[in-house]
């Protein structure tokens, strides 16, 4: 049984209220420094690494397109909470209308749900280069490249659509003061009084452990290919520079899952053991610090990309000193 049934028609409150981050009030300001600070670098990395990609025709390849498109979605997924963060840690305005809630909450977790796909297929993209890196032009072609992007955002949209509906369907006929810095679905779900408020948080739970769980065992068995493979090459230099390729895509993905999955689990199964500040520290971090670090992984890992961006910077700054003479 789960419960009694409850009204569909009870009016729903107008506005939520987010906390910020429960019972760190008093470090908001200093919280507030290092955030404007980590937006500040995602969105200036992120946006040179996109425009570098993109004005580079060499850079044209199924790589740089993919992680192109990651970098928009780091951007995306970035700015769909910094600005409501910094609102609450600077000012305390932590009011946000109950459908934009759920619109944030819709933009956070497909750009994650299209993060996780695009890791696929960076990892789908390294094991063809590898592995079979005679027919590499063959098998990925733009159209294929096309249909894996259509097919990893469609994924992300059949995932997040039924989940929102069901969240913003709920009665919220009690409090309305979410105890997080930004639209958590488990922390608004969890504030719901009506019975159907458990199955969608088993539907978040089992579905987000699905997609991520497929990802993480594709991603594996990938690199397991390639692993094989760069250990049967004779050169040591060739071995060298195939594992040099897929370091940085390592690095990245470590610094996607381990972080997510630790914050899913934790807000799901540790939240009696758990500190709350430490659940939404967690949280808010996951968002920030991948949009953060992923174009300095690239960049200092990748060099290619590091010579390219060293370059557009060394253009710009010489046009601008010419200029002011």
């Amino acid at each position: 049984m789960l419960g009694p049934p409850y009204n569909n028609t009870m009016e729903n409150p107008a506005t939520f209220f987010l906390v910020g981050i429960p019972g760190l009030q008093s470090l908001h300001l200093w919280m507030a420094v290092s955030l404007s600070v980590m937006y500040t670098m995602a969105l200036l990395g992120n946006t040179l690494l996109m425009t570098v990609i993109c004005m580079d025709s060499t850079l044209h390849e199924p790589m740089y397109c993919f992680l192109c498109i990651l970098a928009a979605v780091d951007i995306v997924m970035a700015s769909s909470v910094v600005p409501k963060m910094l609102s609450i840690f600077c000012v305390g305005d932590g009011s946000i209308n109950f459908y934009a809630c759920f619109a944030q909450m819709y933009f956070v977790h497909s750009a994650t749900a299209v993060e996780t796909g695009l890791l696929l297929a960076m990892a789908f993209d390294r094991y063809v280069a590898i592995c079979k890196p005679l027919h590499y032009k063959r098998i990925l072609t733009p159209k294929v490249m096309q249909i894996m992007s259509v097919t990893i955002a469609f994924r992300a949209v059949i995932f997040m659509s039924p989940l929102s509906w069901m969240l913003s369907h709920l009665p919220f006929c009690s409090s309305n003061v979410v105890p997080h810095s930004y639209c958590e679905h488990m922390a608004v779900a969890k504030l719901a009084c009506g019975a159907p408020m458990p199955s969608s948080l088993y539907y978040s739970l089992i579905g987000s452990s699905i997609i991520v769980g497929s990802d993480v065992v594709f991603i594996a068995a990938s690199y397991i290919l390639i692993l094989r493979a760069v250990f049967n090459l004779s050169s040591k230099n060739a071995q060298q520079k195939a594992l040099g390729t897929c370091g940085s895509h390592v690095c990245v993905m470590a610094l996607y899952y381990f972080p997510g999955m630790a914050s899913i689990y934790v807000a799901w199964l540790g939240q009696d053991t758990v500190p709350l500040h430490t659940q939404v520290l967690l949280a808010d971090l996951y968002l920030i610090l991948t949009p953060t670090l992923n174009p300095i992984i690239y960049g200092l890992r990748t060099k290619y990309i590091r010579e390219k961006i060293w370059s557009l910077l060394t253009h710009c700054l010489f046009d601008l000193s010419t200029q002011g003479v």
